[in-house]
């Protein structure tokens, strides 16, 4: 379920007014947002509200006037920081939530492949088949790289960005290079970085930060890069089908991906940690008493690894999941369990052990 149609549902159409910047009416109504708004009773949504960023000025005066909370949805395609949300002084005046695509917890545990190739985008998901789910992704990321990002304000020509989005997709899961980056695109390493940041602002891209512990041991620093939707990263790859991925060299990281997105709704600060020696772990998360590590592998037979034990031992890490292809949950060593994803995705937060 997308954004709007979630709002559309759970929101009184006889108790609210509903804007949409994408179209140009609805753009002329919120010319003067202060004058459109401020007469307005019951809860004001406004979707794809990144197309106006003169709106957050106004949207402060406004609820400085009548502090009714829900007053305002605000339903945007863009980090906050980037349309400018971040930059007013909403402190106290906004709650934000991401909504990310859809989740296994949504679409059923036994739609876990079709999830995985086609990606949470809902017409990709829900698409009549395979080559449909495909050929949409096309669609939207044609879309996307010419229209969304200009008016989100990139000035890069969509078929940079596309070349440097696909540059992504063969790299996916991997550690953030700038030079080599650069170099293939005939780029400066700031300018490579920018255009990474770009898509991490557009929610298409996600940095995952490395952790960095107070140990005798050099340790990776830079960030490691997914692509957010396994549906656009298979469709940027040429991957149509599940046999296709089954034998592609992605497999691997893709599932990692797939796992790593679906962590990140547990709303815990998750990292990764790699030394340059070798000794990985693919996600720490820090629940603030505690430490977790998180190991992922496309596999029904995990097995505890050298790696897994130097991240116990130098992480201070209570507990390792193993996160695997499986269905079965059971014990690896005293402190790493394995657990299948069907289980795993669908948790709403760290499992109990």
């Amino acid at each position: 379920m997308g954004k709007t149609t979630l709002a559309r549902k759970h929101v009184s159409p006889q108790r609210s007014h509903y804007f949409d910047l994408e179209d140009p009416r609805d753009q002329a109504r919120l010319a003067d947002p202060i004058l459109a708004l401020e007469r307005l009773s019951g809860t004001v949504v406004i979707d794809e509200a990144q197309r106006l960023p003169g709106l957050f000025p106004a949207l402060r005066v406004l609820i400085d006037q009548d502090r009714r909370p829900g007053r305002f949805l605000l339903l945007g395609s863009a980090s906050p920081d980037l349309v400018g949300l971040g930059a007013e002084s909403l402190a106290g005046r906004v709650a934000l939530v991401e909504l990310g695509p859809l989740g296994l917890a949504e679409v059923g545990a036994g739609h876990l492949d079709a999830l995985w190739l086609r990606g949470g985008l809902p017409e990709a998901f829900t698409a009549a088949s395979d080559a449909a789910a495909g050929a949409w992704l096309g669609d939207y990321i044609s879309t996307f790289l010419e229209r969304d990002l200009a008016q989100l304000g990139s000035r890069v020509p969509a078929t940079t960005m596309r070349r440097f989005w696909t540059m992504l997709a063969h790299r996916h899961s991997g550690t953030w290079n700038g030079a080599e980056m650069a170099r293939s695109l005939d780029a400066s390493p700031p300018t490579a970085r920018r255009y990474l940041d770009s898509l991490t602002d557009a929610l298409v891209v996600r940095q995952l930060q490395p952790w960095v512990a107070n140990i005798g041991k050099r340790q990776v620093r830079s960030p490691k890069v997914y692509l957010r939707d396994s549906g656009t990263l298979h469709r940027l790859l040429g991957i149509p089908t599940m046999d296709d991925l089954l034998s592609h060299p992605i497999l691997g990281a893709s599932w990692e991906g797939l796992v790593v997105e679906h962590i990140a709704r547990w709303g815990v600060p998750m990292y990764f940690w790699r030394t340059q020696d070798g000794a990985e772990i693919d996600l720490v998360l820090d629940l603030g008493s505690a430490r977790w590590g998180v190991e992922i592998k496309r596999t029904d037979s995990p097995k505890v690894t050298p790696s897994m034990r130097h991240a116990l031992d130098d992480l201070g890490l209570e507990r390792i999941i193993v996160a695997h292809a499986g269905t079965d949950r059971f014990l690896l060593a005293g402190r790493i369990e394995a657990i299948g994803a069907g289980e795993l995705l669908t948790s709403e937060g760290p499992p109990a052990p």
